[in-house]
């Protein structure tokens, strides 16, 4: 027990955010209950499953060709694909699998940078793209350099720019806060990604604790989707069922991709599916927009 404790680490964000995730108990509803829909309608687009590809960065140390084997896994399982940062040539071969993609643009310094990278991006066909806008500071104040590239803040005059930019949806990644969600909605963004980005600050709160808040000021106005920690169909259910349309899994799929290349991603995502369809059947959720968010209770309540 004292060798446990020694091990904690209280800063990290990433056990803060494991440790809200299994907090979280789930009540058992049977009667009247039906076989549960997972698929998700998003941008005019139908897929089979909520549970996503996070929006990944250089792979190719875990699989060669990473990024493009994990598009094809996201393809195998009509599950959407999100893409990090990496070369317009990677983005060119990852949407040559046919992975419906979306692209994620860091906030470089360089606006013109920016609005070339989202010509690009556009112009391969991504099913919409954004920023994550908190990578823009590093962990002394000063202003993010990400493999060489200078990063920079982005005022709300600039983000509304980048939307009115492209006729694609907008999304904004790194909100964790009901005062970013306000300005996310003010500059036209359509979707939102709660996320620490995997602990870029010590003590941030959990996604999941934020985002019954979040989902009460979006209103059901744009997709709600969630990054962070998620492992498993369960914590995804959680997450839906607290107002998430969607959610992000990444590295719980990094094993899998290491061993078995786009077939070990489309199974890792199928596995966490069946997962999720489980609890579904088990808290009559007939689909997931239908997800009764008092089916979720905290532990501290008892």
């Amino acid at each position: 027990m004292e060798n446990k404790e020694q091990k904690r680490k209280p800063w990290d964000s990433d056990e803060i955010t494991r440790e809200y995730f299994d907090s979280l108990l789930v009540e058992m509803r049977h009667i009247d209950s039906v076989i549960p829909s997972t698929k998700l309608q998003l941008y005019g687009e139908t897929f089979d499953t909520p549970i996503m590809i996070a929006a990944l960065s250089h792979l190719n140390s875990v699989r060669e060709n990473g990024m493009v084997e994990m598009a094809r896994g996201a393809y195998a399982a009509n599950a959407v694909n999100w893409a990090g940062m990496g070369d317009e040539a990677e983005l060119e071969a990852i949407l040559a699998t046919g992975a419906r993609t979306i692209k994620i643009i860091k906030p470089y310094a360089d606006n013109d940078y920016i609005f070339r990278r989202i010509e690009h991006a556009q112009r391969c066909g991504v099913m919409a793209l954004g920023m994550d806008v908190d990578h823009s500071f590093s962990g002394n104040g000063q202003y993010d350099d990400v493999f060489g590239m200078k990063m920079a803040p982005k005022s709300l005059k600039e983000i509304e720019e980048f939307v009115k930019f492209t006729k694609l949806p907008f999304i904004i990644k790194g909100v964790l806060s009901e005062h970013d969600t306000y300005k996310a909605l003010s500059a036209g963004a359509k979707g939102i990604v709660v996320s620490h980005h995997h602990g870029i600050m010590n003590y941030a709160i959990p996604p999941l604790m934020i985002l019954p808040k979040i989902a009460k000021i979006v209103e059901n106005k744009i997709p709600i989707f969630v990054d962070c920690g998620v492992i498993s169909g369960m914590d995804a259910f959680k997450a839906l069922a607290l107002g998430a349309t969607a959610v992000s899994a990444g590295r719980v799929i990094m094993k899998p991709l290491g061993e078995s290349g786009a077939e070990g991603v489309k199974n890792q995502i199928l596995k966490m599916t069946e997962e999720l369809a489980g609890v579904m059947a088990k808290t009559c959720s007939p689909d997931i927009r239908h997800i009764d968010p008092s089916v979720i209770w905290n532990r501290g309540n008892f």
